[in-house]
């Protein structure tokens, strides 16, 4: 996957009060108005009685200082005070125009409180009403964001479902070529559709998109009967019921070839323009075995169906149950057989940034990092030590390099914000190499078994690094301090700077 340029901060961390509000009420115990109030007639202090009736409205005024500070905070993210449990879209893009106009539901629950307003990501998106129940909802919208103030403050547990009308011309987010009349998402959700676009959101996915009726369509989870409707168009359902993040929710759709195989339970479909079916099985011959090796690494098997799309042009997109390939790396793997690492990162995404996410951006070398060594692991089971090893020199001089010329960052980043291209050789080549690094450390039996249990612990959930080093110190019986303090945390930390 090619890296969010998006910042994707952790709001699920608990919040007290911003650092503005904590310095407005702290001082020194017995300072003058703080436990200690000189007040006339009553010589250096309170009468008993006053004392008392002080400090319970001292600490009233804190609890309130506490909870508007905090629901200040909150509201400047999307997601905070509130949990999506599922999306439902109908979605209608026009191929040739480069437009769609969406209806959605999504349905959410309070998480504390007090809540009076929910703060979604809507990208460039126009928003043409939001209602609930029908009734029109005051919105506004705040540079990316869409800000829906309820009709009244929600308490915690209270259920809430909001109705949204948009359309738009997305910049980016979705690709459209018409040449081709084909068109897929690449990475940013939020400009299709409105969402809570972090790592650490999950949510149920149901997808309807209206296309014209000769078009193959690959999307997130399970695929239902489409239903012709006028105009020449289809309507395509597609349901997603295992929650995901919103940044794995995606489709393809063309006038494909298709090619389709079965491992075990799972379905397997081959998607390209440019390549017939008999090409399509040649490029994709690996794919049953990648996924019986990904199975056996992570600790359990893969659910639902799966598809690999040659699309236009992308570096690369894992989503829940596809992947986006260009076409032209479709064409080296033709050439070359043993090119297939690309297919089998984007598959190791499954397990890897689908199955378990990193919790924010900060640790989205779980994702990457682990996803460039898990394929270098497939590359040696299928085609030897020596295809294994070409794939760590090439990590090894990339952080080499990273430390050459004095760029080189801890694998954890405090804020993934515009991340620059040492940045991204960091979460990706160094992530890998660390890995790599941990394996001839603590062995094949103690290295895989550690990895095992990490995956199977953290299935369906968001990680951080510490949760790996738990498990690999677990299951090694290790201390491993030294090693993630060299080869992880690192000594410093600085900001992923602008413009790379």
């Amino acid at each position: 996957m090619a890296l969010s340029t998006r910042e994707s901060p952790d709001h699920r961390r608990p919040r007290v009060m911003g650092r503005a509000g904590i310095a407005a009420v702290k001082a020194e115990p017995g300072a003058d108005g703080v436990g200690r109030v000189l007040y006339p007639g009553f010589h250096s202090g309170f009468h008993p009685i006053f004392r008392t009736m002080f400090r319970r409205v001292f600490a009233l005024c804190l609890l309130a200082l506490f909870a508007a500070a905090a629901s200040a905070e909150d509201q400047a993210v999307a997601g905070a005070g509130f949990d999506v449990e599922r999306y439902r879209l109908q979605l209608r893009p026009d191929i040739q125009a480069g437009t769609l106009s969406g209806q959605m539901q999504i349905f959410a629950k309070a998480r504390r409180d007090g809540l009076e307003a929910v703060v979604f990501d809507a990208g460039e998106l126009e928003i043409a009403h939001v209602r609930e129940d029908g009734d029109d909802l005051a919105f506004t919208r705040e540079g990316s964001q869409l800000r829906i103030r309820l009709p009244k403050p929600a308490r915690a547990g209270t259920r809430l479902r909001f109705e949204i009308a948009y359309s738009g011309r997305p910049k980016h987010g979705l690709q459209f070529h018409p040449q081709r009349r084909e068109l897929y998402t690449i990475f940013s959700t939020s400009q299709w559709m409105v969402c809570v676009d972090a790592p650490a959101e999950r949510a149920a996915f149901e997808l309807v998109l209206i296309l014209p009726r000769d078009l193959r369509v690959a999307a997130n989870g399970r695929a239902f009967p489409a239903r012709d409707i006028e105009g020449g168009l289809r309507a395509h359902r597609w349901r997603q019921s295992e929650p995901m993040p919103s940044f794995l929710y995606g489709f393809a759709a063309a006038p494909y070839h298709e090619a389709v195989e079965r491992q075990g339970g799972t379905r397997l479909r081959y998607l390209s323009i440019d390549l017939d079916r008999e090409r399509l099985l040649k490029t994709f011959a690996d794919t049953r075995d990648m996924l019986r090796f990904f199975e056996h690494r992570a600790g359990f098997p893969y659910r639902g169906d799966y598809a690999q799309v040659l699309v236009a042009r992308t570096v690369g997109q894992e989503m829940a149950g596809l992947a986006a390939i260009s076409e032209e790396y479709g064409a080296k793997v033709l050439d070359d057989p043993q090119n297939r690492a690309l297919l089998a990162h984007e598959l190791a995404h499954q397990w890897w940034g689908a199955a378990l996410t990193c919790r924010d951006w900060g640790h989205f070398w779980l994702n990457e990092g682990f996803a460039n060594f898990m394929a270098a692991a497939w590359l040696e089971h299928r085609f030897g030590e020596a295809a294994y090893r070409a794939q760590v020199e090439g990590w090894e001089r990339r952080v080499q390099r990273l430390r050459t010329e004095s760029v080189d960052h801890p694998l954890v980043y405090a804020r993934w914000f515009r991340p620059t291209s040492n940045d991204r050789a960091v979460v990706y080549q160094k992530g890998a190499y660390a890995l790599h690094l941990l394996r001839q450390r603590l062995g094949e039996d103690r290295f895989w078994r550690g990895i095992r249990a990490y995956t199977r612990a953290h299935r369906g959930g968001s990680v951080t690094t510490e949760d790996f080093r738990r498990a690999m110190e677990r299951a090694s019986g290790e201390n491993l301090a030294d090693f993630f303090a060299e080869w992880v945390e690192g000594s410093s930390a600085r900001e992923a700077s602008p413009g790379g």
